[in-house]
């Protein structure tokens, strides 16, 4: 269901079952180069932390490590809820760098398409374009949007799918000013409703009582 929280449009889901991510002295090598180490963080349900360092400081590369696609060179990832022996994976969204969009398909056609291949299904593709500000370009090949609404796109699979785990490598990035405000607006609904996020970021992302993970000199 499509509301209005806030002067901007979110979707009301149930709430999330109690799941905690524990991640304990993580250790990330590149190339040989050690990135990082001694990396520590709890999130649990309604809980958000801002991911900060310098350009190259292996925030995205934890973020990739805490999702599964890249292996820690040391340390420890578990999950702890009412599920046993689940993946971060497979109760996370990542939304990186780059918008993985498949850019002959209309923006519906690729919710259409995360939406299957996440499952978990929530909104319908037509209700995220709305939330995000897109109804009109749901039949728009994404291939002729820019990337301002390309971004936003990318950001409607959170919607698409309940996972309750964001992962967002600098979300803001592309985004204007009322489109940075419309995804505030998301992630305090999603932590209202006991989701939880990690998001790397250089700049503030207005959710009051966001801890600060900052890693590398």
């Amino acid at each position: 269901m499509v509301e209005g929280v806030g002067g901007s449009a979110v979707l009301r889901q149930d709430s999330f079952p109690p799941t905690r991510l524990d991640a304990e002295n993580l250790a990330c090598r590149r190339g040989g180069r050690l990135i990082f180490e001694g990396v520590s963080l709890t999130l649990g349900q309604g809980e958000a932390i801002a991911l900060t360092g310098r350009n190259g400081a292996g925030k995205s590369s934890l973020i990739a490590m805490l999702c599964g696609r890249l292996r820690p060179d040391g340390g420890t990832i578990r999950i702890e809820g009412d599920e046993e022996d689940v993946q971060l994976a497979e109760i996370s969204h990542l939304i990186g760098h780059r918008d993985g969009l498949k850019t002959a398909l209309t923006a519906r056609e690729n919710l259409a398409f995360a939406q299957d291949v996440l499952g978990d299904a929530a909104a319908s593709p037509e209700e995220a374009l709305t939330v995000v500000g897109l109804p009109h370009a749901a039949e728009l090949p994404v291939g002729y949007l820019s990337a301002g609404q390309r971004r936003r796109v990318a950001l409607a699979r959170l919607l698409v799918s309940a996972r309750p785990f964001w992962l967002l490598d600098e979300p803001m990035a592309a985004l204007d000013t009322a489109s940075q405000a419309m995804l505030t607006g998301l992630m305090q609904a999603h932590l209202k409703q006991g989701g939880a996020i990690l998001a790397a970021t250089h700049g503030p992302l207005g959710l009051d009582g966001a801890r600060e993970l900052r890693i590398g000199p």
